[in-house]
């Protein structure tokens, strides 16, 4: 009896640890794991599931915004090509790559019906804060029309018109009258200015290893504040604007004839006294550039006489790097108020070694959409 229950027992075991073997057998080929799962030898092999990799989408074309099959479009990107590869004779190290851009005309509008720092004079005066100025200078911007002489004798009234003003406080009147609309084009405020295909050609070169500076004639805080608020503000630092300077002294020192005589304390607000110290245009700009910068740029943009000095300064032959000059000519008079003559004006630059971009054959959009001339160019401020 005792061999009978014995053998019970063995074979009550031994089905146990069959049934859990199998348990064991059966989880191992649901998970694969550990398992051969080769096929036999005379199987048919399994179709490839391997998947095919992603095809690269294709690199988005340099300078889409300028036409098809423009000279100037292809010949800044042959220079970019050129001087970015490390195996050409041309290769300028990146810390060299400077381009500078005149602001007015050659990266925006210039045509509202005259400049932007003008209409902030004419509106200041005028509309925004005659009570600030005086009868003379509300006479100066009352006078201003269509023909006046841009000279230096204005941009010194253009100081005294903002005499007593912080700094800050300067800054903020030019973004707050860049909200206000113009009426010389539509749907236009002053700061919807630049002209998009250059934004994407600033865009273009930054992209590239390129440092931008904007060199105007427009006086620096202005620009500064013009550009900071611009299409074009994550390309060009405040410390990259150079313009034209109005004379700014510590709040409670501006008669005092040298800065010598006091210091900074903590609290102090720097104000413009209604000085001008000097006006960035023709030979100042390439002082203005040799003293700021410290070495000629590469590439240089303009649009006028008065950016030439720009011009020959960075294509002159001293210039130990490659380097070119372009001008914008304003030749588009359907999308913008543009009535230079392209013959004439195209064959002048030429001559002068720049090469000439036309805002009308060269360009496939001006400004934002919906932006359009109005009617009239002029509108009296009244």
């Amino acid at each position: 009896m005792d061999n009978i229950k014995k053998q019970l027992n063995f074979w009550r075991c031994a089905a146990i640890l069959e049934l859990i073997a199998l348990i064991v057998i059966g989880v191992l080929f649901s998970s694969g794991s550990g398992i051969n799962t080769a096929p036999a030898p005379n199987a048919p092999a399994a179709a490839e599931t391997t998947a095919e990799p992603a095809a690269e989408e294709p690199a988005a074309e340099p300078l889409s915004l300028w036409t098809e099959g423009s000279a100037p479009k292809q010949k800044l990107i042959d220079f970019v090509t050129d001087v970015t590869d490390e195996t050409s004779a041309d290769f300028i190290p990146v810390e060299d790559r400077i381009a500078v851009f005149d602001m007015d005309g050659t990266l925006a509008c210039e045509t509202y019906y005259t400049y932007y720092d003008t209409m902030m004079f004419i509106e200041y005066c005028l509309r925004d804060h005659p009570e600030r100025v005086s009868d003379e200078l509300k006479a100066v911007a009352a006078e201003i029309k269509p023909g006046y002489l841009a000279d230096e004798t204005l941009a010194r009234n253009f100081a005294k018109a903002y005499a007593g003003m912080t700094v800050e406080e300067f800054y903020n009147y030019v973004v707050e009258f860049g909200k206000k609309k113009t009426a010389s084009f539509n749907n236009m405020r002053y700061i919807d200015n630049f002209y998009l295909p250059m934004v994407e050609l600033v865009k273009y070169l930054y992209d590239n290893g390129f440092t931008i500076y904007v060199i105007s004639g427009t006086e620096r805080i202005t620009t500064r504040a013009i550009v900071a608020n611009s299409p074009i503000s994550a390309y060009v630092t405040p410390e990259h604007v150079i313009g034209t300077d109005f004379e700014v002294k510590q709040a409670g020192h501006e008669d005092e004839a040298s800065n010598m005589n006091y210091k900074y304390e903590n609290g102090d607000e720097l104000v413009l006294t209604g000085g001008f110290l000097q006006k960035n245009l023709n030979g100042n700009k390439a002082i203005y550039i040799d003293q700021e910068i410290g070495q000629r740029p590469v590439l240089a943009f303009g649009n006028s006489g008065s950016d030439t000095s720009m011009m020959n300064y960075t294509i002159d032959s001293r210039n130990k790097y490659k380097a070119e000059a372009y001008m914008i000519v304003a030749d588009d008079n359907e999308r913008e108020w543009g009535t230079q003559d392209w013959e004439k004006k195209s064959a002048e630059y030429i001559e002068k070694g720049y090469t000439p971009i036309s805002m009308k054959n060269d360009f496939t959009v001006i400004y934002p959409e919906g932006i359009t001339k109005a009617e009239q160019q002029y509108v009296p401020v009244e």
